[in-house]
């Protein structure tokens, strides 16, 4: 009786991690919609391209505003609000992707794509799958991330190529560590969740933070990969 208490404990936790996961990953895709369509639409606009380059620091600066604002205040606004955030900072990004995209080639952005989507996919099954608790070797990520962050903005004064192609490949095994160790905690997350609302904005939380993964890797392999009109 008791091993069949367990059990049914067990599925239920199960069921609840898989719901939640689903939610996250379709929140994210969403989002990767509405930026990979407004980019491609703002990258094919040679003249909407010359109107948004001006006023590309503008848009970074409300992007992170809106960003830390859905990360700081999630819990004070409703869910409604939170989720107009988490589009308005996707739709912000898209402008700002287009512009930079507009300098690549169609075929290196979609092989950059989908090279990204493959390596996050496996990293996110591993990450949901594996027995291993990832919890130090997230710290290990946070804190190289934090380096890396400091290495570009000194790199931003200093202009050398060596530290731009170190920051690149660092960056992008940093970021595939940290889908997989993103997952891991979105899915010890989904286990001690209480309350609808409370549902509903950890999982906005959560696809905005595979968002960013998937964004940063993006960027990191369009580097490497990306090829210039």
């Amino acid at each position: 009786m008791e091993n069949n208490v367990i059990r049914i404990g067990e599925d239920q936790v199960k069921t609840r991690q898989n719901v939640f996961i689903t939610n996250v990953y379709g929140l994210m895709t969403g989002a990767l919609a509405i930026t990979g369509f407004i980019a491609w639409y703002v990258m094919s606009n040679d003249r909407l391209v010359a109107q948004i380059a001006p006023n590309y620091m503008i848009l970074l600066l409300l992007e992170l505003g809106v960003v830390m604002g859905l990360s700081f205040l999630v819990n004070k606004v409703s869910v409604n609000v939170a989720r107009l955030l988490f589009v308005a900072y996707s739709a912000l990004n898209g402008l700002t992707f287009g512009v930079i995209l507009h300098f690549f080639t169609t075929e290196s952005i979609a092989s950059t794509f989908f090279v990204t989507a493959g390596t996050f996919g496996v990293m996110s099954l591993y990450g949901y799958y594996t027995k291993r608790d990832l919890t130090s070797f997230g710290r290990i990520l946070i804190m190289a991330l934090i380096g890396i962050i400091i290495a570009s903005v000194v790199n931003f004064f200093l202009n050398s190529p060596q530290l731009y192609w170190v920051v690149t490949y660092v960056g992008v095994l940093i970021f595939v560590g940290l889908v997989a160790y993103d997952t891991q905690k979105l899915k010890a997350l989904a286990a001690n969740i209480n309350g609808e609302e409370m549902e509903h904005k950890a999982s906005i939380i959560g696809a905005l933070t595979l968002y960013l993964d998937f964004i940063n890797l993006f960027l990191l392999l369009l580097r490497i990969m990306g090829r210039r009109r």
